[in-house]
């Protein structure tokens, strides 16, 4: 294990676990923060902190706990959002701001915890996006705007600390994640192939996480080779 650090904001089964999964291989110490606090079984060893999103206050606690437990954090991955499904009538104000406080505050107030010492040292933030990011839908009434805030917010995060040594990468994940829950769920029933496999995007992470400043991706898409778009 070397001494580089992953914190993997939005632990949990399914993504978060392929990323934790992936940068352990990679041989990252790993922090794995969600609201439960919950730390995975099996080989992958991490620290986990329990975290809400949605508070900055909770979100620079984590933070500060684990640089100061592990150091500081070379890989930052922030997969936080809600599953706010519906249309206008099915969504009401709660709803929609707690959607733009995990999706964005979070990651605002992440990016600014971990930005100082990744200017000094280098460092990497990569955000799990959607494809509402770019257009929303009569179901993404209060998702689609967040992820679009989400990822104008990190776009101009590349760019402010991009020329300071700080990549900032953003996976438009243009698919439905194959999952227990999918899978029992809206998407029961369909082939393997309709899915987008949640390690082979833990793997464009990585990816992003080596690469050479010389090219450095900020958005990249990732979907099914079926999935009309």
């Amino acid at each position: 294990m070397s001494d580089k650090v992953c914190a993997i904001i939005g632990y949990g089964p399914g993504l978060g676990a392929a990323y934790a999964a992936a940068f352990a291989g990679a041989g990252y110490k790993l922090a794995l923060l969600s609201r439960s606090g919950s730390a995975p079984g099996g080989e992958v060893s991490a620290k986990a902190y329990a975290c809400d999103a949605s508070d900055p206050d909770a979100v620079k606690a984590a933070l500060a706990g684990v640089e100061s437990d592990l150091g500081a954090i070379d890989v930052l991955i922030y997969n936080a959002d809600i599953a706010a499904f519906g249309a206008l009538e099915d969504i009401d104000e709660t709803t929609f701001e707690m959607s733009w406080r995990v999706a964005v505050l979070g990651l605002f107030t992440a990016v600014k915890a971990v930005s100082e010492s990744m200017i000094e040292r280098g460092g990497s933030i990569i955000v799990s996006g959607a494809t509402a990011s770019l257009r929303g839908n009569v179901w993404t009434t209060a998702f689609a705007p967040a992820k679009a805030a989400q990822r104008i917010f990190a776009q101009s995060m590349a760019k402010q600390l991009g020329p300071k040594g700080v990549h900032v990468g953003y996976l438009i994940i243009d698919g439905v994640i194959d999952t227990a829950d999918t899978r029992a769920g809206f998407a029961k029933g369909k082939p393997d192939a309709f899915f987008i496999q949640p390690d082979r995007i833990a793997d464009a992470a990585l990816m992003m996480a080596r690469q050479d400043p010389s090219a450095w991706t900020f958005e990249m898409d990732l979907r099914p080779f079926g999935e009309s778009w």
